[in-house]
């Protein structure tokens, strides 16, 4: 990018000045949703319980069929909708690669983009480059090299990315994010002469190795998400060290979702505090049974809701 004040173009499609938000100012806005939980939302009465709740931002998705063919960015209708209903944080999903989606998305004044894999990737070669925009990027991730990748990329928050499926399975979620974990302590105990080796094996620029090792932990927040549908899974994650979590939209599907979601909310604040924690996941055994599915009742009980 020009000093000059040059407008990066592809073609001849104006996409944004990054000067007027230079990745600091995105840095800064992704660090104010630190310690809260993102919940996925397809009406604008379900965002309005997740701000009523406590939620620090919503994730707007179209309702998903699982195996119905291509998915896309969520219609625009919809996140205009809801952005006039709350006053919290509005993020919207735009397919990998996909920059013309992020375009819109920002165009219609999401807070933030999500380049997401749970949508049908456009290019499976390249992701966006996240620089060339005013609205801050959010990118999954399941172990350290693609986290720093993305990061070069320009993605000011990490999503540690579980189950795509929806199934209320955190197994592959507490995976995840132990490996990355684990992946920053080894970073963090190694000789300098060893990082350009490392950096190699992940495959992710040496520059932001050698930083990673410098701060002990990534450059960016970084959020839990998949599976996560109790306040003791969400408490886990954030005792695992996530800064955050993602919550699906099958957190609805009860009698009292404000009450279901308002205790993974209290779990997300207080995971330390047993309990708080006792408080919030009395009768969500039996609230949850509906989400230990065969396979064969995936796609009939996740109709109209895609997981984060």
């Amino acid at each position: 990018m020009a000093e000059d004040g040059t407008v990066t173009v592809y073609n001849t499609t104006v996409i944004t000045d990054p000067k007027q938000n230079p990745y600091s100012f995105k840095l800064g806005a992704a660090q104010t949703l630190r310690g809260g939980a993102i919940l996925q939302v397809t009406n604008p009465n379900q965002a309005k319980i997740a701000e009523q709740a406590g939620a620090c931002a919503v994730l707007v998705s179209d309702p998903i069929r699982f195996g119905a063919g291509i998915t896309r960015m969520t219609d625009p209708s919809l996140i205009k909708d809801i952005k006039r209903t709350i006053s919290i944080p509005v993020l919207s999903r735009a397919r990998v690669g996909h920059f013309v989606e992020a375009q819109i998305l920002e165009a219609i004044g999401v807070d933030y983009i999500d380049e997401s894999e749970v949508l049908s990737p456009a290019d499976d070669q390249n992701h966006i480059n996240k620089h060339n925009f005013r609205c801050p990027f959010v990118c999954g991730a399941r172990n350290l090299g693609e986290a720093l990748r993305r990061i070069r990329e320009g993605a000011t928050m990490i999503r540690i990315q579980g189950d795509l499926v929806g199934l209320g399975n955190i197994a592959d979620t507490v995976k995840n994010v132990r490996s990355l974990m684990g992946e920053l302590r080894a970073l963090s105990n190694m000789d300098e002469d060893e990082v350009f080796t490392f950096a190699k094996k992940i495959e992710a620029p040496y520059d932001l190795v050698a930083q990673t090792k410098q701060m002990g932990r990534l450059p960016v927040v970084h959020f839990a998400a998949g599976g996560i549908v109790t306040p003791a899974d969400a408490a886990l994650m954030m005792q695992l060290g996530c800064h955050g979590v993602f919550v699906g939209c099958e957190v609805f599907r009860c009698q009292d979702p404000f009450e279901r979601v308002r205790g993974i909310i209290q779990a997300v604040r207080h995971y330390n505090d047993p309990h708080v924690l006792v408080e919030t996941s009395c009768g969500f055994t039996g609230a949850m049974a509906d989400l230990n599915l065969g396979g064969d009742r995936i796609e009939m009980e996740l109709s109209g809701c895609s997981t984060v």
